[in-house]
């Protein structure tokens, strides 16, 4: 691709409430938007940047336009693997570029990539961190839907998975305990939580101490998540979790993030696709991921007041295909 012009600006949206882990809350998101054009076409990219990985919207924008003068001399999806790191900016380039080449070609990125069509994928919905009361009545609103993910990572985590049963006997949960536990409480909660109908733990440990998670008996299966960022990380994590969490940002866009999925499976692990707070467009390359994903966490919309202009539709907890106009 020769001559594209690149632009990026920080677009903010207000958050439904409050959404709150054991890191703090927020109130709205910041993201990164992308644009990559030919003069004709324009393919479009969102990515968060994550204070977690040392990641701030102004350095990611720094990042991603210091890119601009390559893709005006033909920086290509492949020379952009080498030219940047996994992590935000390249995701938001990445999955432009994926847009762009799909606008130019007229077929949808699933084609291009060698996917088979998209379905329709159930998503997780996300209860945030509160007292036991206030999660109780979250789960309860949330009772109709087929899976809920809890934040824990604090004292009294058991009373509050407790809470949540009670408002939502029937749904299934996964938890996140965001790097918030011991071992030693792991080994407390698990059993507890099995019995509760926990379907599996995120990232209950420090990411660097996945070590200690080799000789544990994993009765409540556990998923890195911080642990876990594109394919170079997935050899030193076989034997110490069952499932790894892909996440765009983390990958640095969709084409690391579909070899992953590969290495993945023929590593054994499970695999839930995931993503930080975004918007739709952020949604919409991980959909396509999600497709052979055992889990699939991409409620960001619902949680926020406002979206694009051209959303993605949720059925409840049932995210329809990606329209053409928002990406791909």
């Amino acid at each position: 691709m020769r001559g594209l012009l690149l632009t990026a600006v920080e677009d903010c949206f207000p958050v439904d409430g409050a959404f709150t882990i054991s890191r703090g809350s927020r109130t709205e998101i910041r993201v990164v938007t992308v644009t990559l054009s030919d003069g004709t076409h324009v393919g479009y990219g969102e990515c968060v940047p994550y204070g977690r990985y040392g990641e701030t919207v102004e350095g990611v924008i720094e990042t991603i336009l210091s890119t601009a003068d390559d893709f005006a001399a033909g920086l290509d999806r492949a020379g952009l693997q080498l030219r940047l790191p996994a992590g935000a900016a390249r995701n938001a380039l990445d999955c432009a570029l994926w847009d762009l080449e799909a606008k130019r070609s007229g077929k949808p990125v699933w084609q291009l990539a060698g996917l088979m069509a998209p379905n329709p994928i159930t998503t997780a919905f996300t209860l945030s961190l509160g007292t036991p009361d206030s999660m109780r009545q979250a789960a309860a609103k949330n009772a109709h839907r087929p899976l809920l993910k809890v934040k824990l990572g604090t004292d009294g985590d058991l009373e509050r998975i407790e809470a949540v049963r009670a408002g939502a006997p029937d749904a299934t949960i996964i938890v996140d305990a965001n790097e918030g536990w011991s071992v030693e409480q792991y080994q407390a909660l698990a059993p507890v939580l099995v019995r509760l109908g926990v379907a599996l733990v995120e990232q209950p440990l420090p990411a660097g101490a996945d070590d200690l998670l080799a000789g544990v008996t994993r009765v409540l299966p556990v998923c890195a998540d911080e642990s876990c960022h594109d394919r170079a990380s997935l050899a030193a994590l076989k034997g110490k979790y069952d499932v790894i969490n892909i996440k765009l940002d983390k990958t640095g866009g969709l084409t690391e993030a579909l070899a992953m999925l590969q290495d993945a499976e023929a590593l054994g692990f499970g695999v839930m696709v995931g993503s930080m707070l975004g918007t739709s467009l952020a949604m919409a390359p991980a959909f396509l991921v999600a497709q052979q994903a055992g889990y699939a966490d991409l409620d960001g919309p619902l949680l926020l007041a406002k979206d694009r202009e051209v959303p993605i539709r949720y059925d409840g907890s049932t995210m329809q295909s990606v329209p053409a106009e928002l990406w791909g």
